[in-house]
């Protein structure tokens, strides 16, 4: 059986107020970077403008950018970072949200109408919750998302410190259920450091033993890596055969390493410029149907940003799905806070989360 989304209800246009709200007001940048006094911020949510009296819905949104309105055969509205405006943009202007500005944001897409007690216990998402439930839907979506959708995996390094997971995010890569890999410098690091040496930071993959000298085999597979000048050429010439890098490689998965300020190294690759590696995310935030992110704070919620709440998939509005996987439950409640209100939290350890996944797929 084909799985089946939550239906999309397009707000009624031909419906009192929005029938009668008028035509979003724009402004036309004059500097560079800069946005008119008054610009309208974007949300996760899907959000209408009225452009020449027809109600248009952005494909390719993101939270915090700006909407610009562009001429063409049918006008169109693009999101754009304030970084990318140019002199001549036109910008919408408007901080309202019911349709009296020309703007409309359909907060409440794709919830269902349920019934709710006023007080309730254990009504957040915890330690405590059973996520058994979030795991049978989660096997079924991925089903229909490597055949018809976009999987974006967003990895922190803990994902390669553990042999049995670091082995299942390589057989998930191989099975088709990874489109997109975005993670830092260290996830590759190490991954790498597992296949060359078998330890991560110097541990043993598979014992959780330290080795001796093991804080420098990091350091070692960075130098190493550095001397052959890409990871391509190390993993050929090093004859490596095993891990996250080496399958995402031979399958042909994009991979985006973005680096940070206290990066080792970094390995060659690895994008050191901000919002270059933000560019290269946006790429597959753009395109994604899922994400799920495991066990990085900083790159969840990068993501998260970039994410919308939505996405058009042959003409049709369908939600885009967001999982943040952490042992700490702050990280989940430190996504929706920086206002990704959609993330479905899993609060459990990413190593069994992995095998999970790989055991049932």
């Amino acid at each position: 059986m084909a799985f089946r989304f939550p239906e999309y209800r397009m707000p009624n246009f031909d419906a009192s107020p929005l029938k009668n709200a008028p035509a979003a007001r724009t402004s036309l940048v004059e500097r560079d970077g800069v946005a008119p006094e008054g610009y309208h911020a974007m949300s996760i949510f899907p959000e209408y403008f009225k452009i020449e009296d027809r109600w248009i819905l952005p494909e390719g949104s993101r939270m915090d950018a700006v909407p610009v309105v562009r001429a063409g055969r049918e006008a169109w509205v693009d999101v754009v970072e304030f970084r990318r405006l140019v002199r001549g943009d036109a910008v919408v202007l408007g901080r309202t949200e019911d349709g009296s500005e020309g703007i409309y944001v359909d907060s409440r897409a794709f919830m269902e109408e349920e019934a709710h007690d006023a007080f309730a216990f254990r009504s957040g998402r915890s330690r405590e919750t059973a996520y058994s439930r979030d795991y049978d839907e989660l096997y079924e979506l991925l089903r229909h998302e490597r055949d018809h959708g976009y999987i974006v995996w967003v990895a922190g390094p803990a994902v390669s410190f553990d042999y049995d997971s670091r082995l299942s995010m390589m057989r998930l890569i191989e099975r088709g259920y990874v489109h997109a890999l975005l993670a830092g410098n260290a996830l590759a690091t190490h991954d790498l450091e597992g296949a060359l040496l078998k330890t991560a930071l110097g541990q043993d993959i598979y014992t959780q033993e330290n080795r001796p000298n093991g804080h420098y085999n990091h350091l070692d597979l960075l130098n190493i890596a550095r001397g052959h000048g890409s990871v391509e050429k190390l993993i050929a010439e090093e004859k490596i055969a095993d891990g996250i890098v080496y399958a995402a490689l031979k399958k042909g998965i994009p991979t985006v390493f973005a680096g940070s300020i206290r990066d080792d190294g970094p390995l060659p690759g690895v994008i050191g410029n901000v919002y270059e590696a933000q560019d290269a995310m946006r790429v597959h935030t753009r395109k994604a149907t899922t994400v799920i992110a495991l066990a990085t704070q900083l790159h969840t919620i990068a993501s998260g940003n970039m994410t919308p709440a939505y996405t058009v998939r042959d003409g049709k509005v369908r939600p885009v799905y967001l999982y943040s996987v952490d042992i700490s439950e702050f990280a989940g409640n430190k996504l929706r806070d920086r206002g990704t209100l959609s993330a479905i939290p899993i609060v459990t350890n990413i190593q069994d989360f992995l095998v999970h996944l790989k055991n049932n797929l």
